[in-house]
């Protein structure tokens, strides 16, 4: 074993030598021996696959037909049924019932008031008997309306409304299917990785061309971003059911339809609504994406602010969107815990019904006291609060007082961290590079591992996006090490200490839940656009699973072994050093995954202030509506989180066996 380990040490070092000397001499080796397309891969031999898929979906919009309809028939029907409860919808909660189009539009019926609306979620709360839940949202929808954030809000509900269902019926349904069928599992889950792991920017371009610009594309855009976690959810909730009560239902009798309705869905109910609250949280992290082809909402407010740098005006709308997602969150978990009351046939029809009645009663009340006051109608905007003025005079602070602090740090950074990891992922000449890492994954997950890694490597090198890959992979790997060395300590503080834990949980939660676009802004105004800012924005946003899952691993490892070391006389460093961390590292590896994979996601958010690398080909992708052009982009970017998901998870699994987790 001694030498089996050494043996390991010795070619892990062998390799990393060779790099290295492959990084200072590589392209001038390659220029001697004649080999430059080792450097560079050449353009007469780039596989055209951007220009296939261009032309295909093209003719799929423009000449496929089926039988009595074509191609765009469909798309434009499935766009018309979308639109008629979400017109409704929004009528409904923002823009009121309308006769007419145009300027000879009448309206029939204003929209439901901001009492209404916040009595309505209230009543939902109260029925739910939490009275922290009822403070909260009722004070969520308060907010809204004081800080001048309702209109907006109400669009970006009336989105969420329909978006959410879709998305939860179509990932139930798919996730029920899965489980009848193995079949249908092993062709879905590649599917779902990739849904997952492609930037969101590739397949807004095709759902742009194929269902237009407007609010309906956005829909759709939302359903395929946040549907795969209730696909998963919905097989592994299925699967967990106990076997007892499965065949309790068939020795009963059941149906193979009564089976999964009546025992399998309600058995599993709770682990399925945690699928449901991933759609409504990812649906909210979409709608600023979503603006972008057509919805418009806080989604939109934040994106204006975003181009005219207006950061108090980012900020209220990114904590509006962060406040709302926050209240029907923990409203619908608050619905997962509930339990049926059993209520007596002889109850009044005002205690069964009464929430249902007294909101019936104030909709109609504020419908008609709206013709006589203008308060109870909207809230007024010269009663509205703003705190734009002080994160304006924040940032002015920081920027008058810190300035050279902050330009000396971004430089040194720069010089001595960034650069260097830059030109290294560069110089590498692709063939090592695509070795090195094949090798890297068979030495963790063999054969199967290796091959897929180095195929999906070739697919890269192929496409000609080599070199933006490599920008990508660096600033991913520079942003997903600051990230660990700041996450994984506070982890390790959070998990040793109740009352941070806590603290680090609230400023985790805040950061999951706060829109992307929204880092970007106070990032820009203090670094202005470039890989260092790109950088912290990444940081930012994918800290949170590394002091997560951390904290997670620390706090459950088991109490017996804990004890056990403290008999043998260790101290609390090497109780730290020798036992907890290293059982917690499995852990630790999941949480280094997941800040890889929000690292990607968000890199190419970035690509909106300046970097070069594959999120700024989709970007531009969708700037020219190029279909073909935006997803191999995209799939270059799910290949390398693929990559380093499979071989973290594979590394993981290997540590779970060696200290005897698995």
């Amino acid at each position: 074993m001694f030498y089996k380990k050494n043996y390991s040490q010795v070619n892990f070092f062998f390799l990393l030598t060779l790099t290295f000397i492959f990084y200072l001499y590589g392209k001038e080796w390659c220029s001697y021996l004649g080999i430059e397309w080792a450097i560079k891969y050449p353009k007469q031999f780039i596989f055209p696959l951007k220009i296939y898929i261009s032309s295909f979906v093209k003719w799929l919009m423009n000449e496929a037909h089926f039988v009595i309809f074509s191609f765009k028939d469909l798309t434009r029907s499935i766009s018309w049924i979308i639109e008629q409860p979400y017109q409704f919808i929004l009528s409904l909660f923002a823009k009121g019932f309308y006769k007419g189009q145009g300027q000879e539009a009448q309206l029939i019926l204003p929209p439901l008031s901001w009492i209404a609306v916040t009595t309505i979620i209230t009543s939902l709360a109260i029925y739910t008997k939490d009275k922290v839940l009822v403070a909260l949202v009722s004070l969520s929808f308060f907010y809204l309306a004081v800080f001048g954030q309702w209109n907006s809000a109400m669009i970006t509900l009336s989105s969420i409304i329909i978006a959410v269902p879709i998305g939860v019926l179509l990932g139930l349904s798919l996730g029920i299917a899965s489980y009848k069928s193995k079949i249908i599992e092993k062709i879905i889950r590649p599917v779902l990785s990739l849904m997952q792991t492609i930037p969101v920017f590739a397949y807004l371009v095709p759902i742009l061309v194929m269902f237009g610009f407007g609010p309906v594309s956005a829909l759709i855009a939302t359903v395929i971003y946040a549907m795969p976690p209730m696909v998963h959810t919905t097989i592994l909730a299925l699967k967990s059911v106990d076997p007892q009560i499965k065949d309790f239902g068939l020795i009963s009798g059941c149906t193979n339809r009564q089976l999964m309705w009546k025992v399998l869905i309600p058995s599993s109910k709770s682990t399925i609504m945690v699928g449901v609250n991933q759609v409504i949280m990812l649906s909210f992290n979409m709608v600023i994406i979503a603006s972008m082809i057509g919805a418009g909402g806080l989604g939109y407010d934040v994106l204006t602010s975003l181009r005219k740098l207006d950061i108090g005006g980012g900020v209220e709308s990114g904590l509006a969107i962060v406040i709302l997602a926050v209240a029907l969150d923990r409203l619908s978990q608050a619905y997962v815990r509930l339990r049926p009351d059993s209520k007596s046939k002889n109850q009044s029809i005002f205690k069964k019904y009464g929430l249902l009645l007294i909101c019936l009663a104030v909709m109609t009340a504020t419908y008609l006291m709206g013709f006589v006051s203008e308060f109870i109608k909207s809230y007024p905007e010269e009663l509205s609060v703003s705190t734009s003025v002080f994160w304006e005079n924040s940032m002015r602070f920081i920027n008058v007082n810190y300035y050279d602090l902050l330009e000396s740090i971004k430089v040194f950074l720069l010089v001595f961290f960034l650069m260097p990891i830059k030109k290294f992922f560069i110089a590498i000449p692709w063939p090592w590079m695509v070795t090195i890492i094949t090798i890297i994954a068979w030495h963790y997950g063999k054969f199967k591992l290796s091959i897929l890694t180095f195929l999906l490597l070739m697919f890269i090198v192929i496409s000609g996006l080599w070199t933006k890959a490599m920008i990508t992979i660096y600033l991913c790997g520079s942003s997903v090490i600051i990230a660990c060395l700041i996450g994984i300590p506070l982890g390790i503080f959070a998990g040793l200490n109740k009352k941070a834990d806590r603290i680090l949980t609230a400023f985790v939660d805040t950061l999951q839940t706060l829109p992307s676009f929204v880092y970007l802004i106070p990032v820009v105004m203090l670094f202005r656009v470039g890989d260092f800012t790109a950088m912290i924005a990444v940081i930012l946003y994918a800290l949170a699973p590394a002091i997560r899952y951390t904290a997670h691993g620390i706090k459950n490892i088991n109490k017996e072994l804990i004890e056990a070391s403290l008999i043998s006389g260790c101290t609390p460093r090497q109780l730290l050093f020798k036992v907890r961390l290293p059982l917690a590292l499995p852990q630790i590896l999941l949480g280094i995954n997941q800040t890889i994979m929000l690292a990607l996601s968000m890199l190419v958010i970035t690509a909106l202030v300046g970097t070069r690398d594959l999120g700024q080909e989709v970007y531009i992708a969708l700037t020219k509506a190029d279909i073909g052009r935006g997803l191999v982009a995209g799939l270059c970017v799910a290949f390398i989180a693929i990559i380093a998901d499979k071989i973290i998870v594979a590394s993981s699994n290997r540590l779970k066996i060696k200290y005897g987790i698995m």
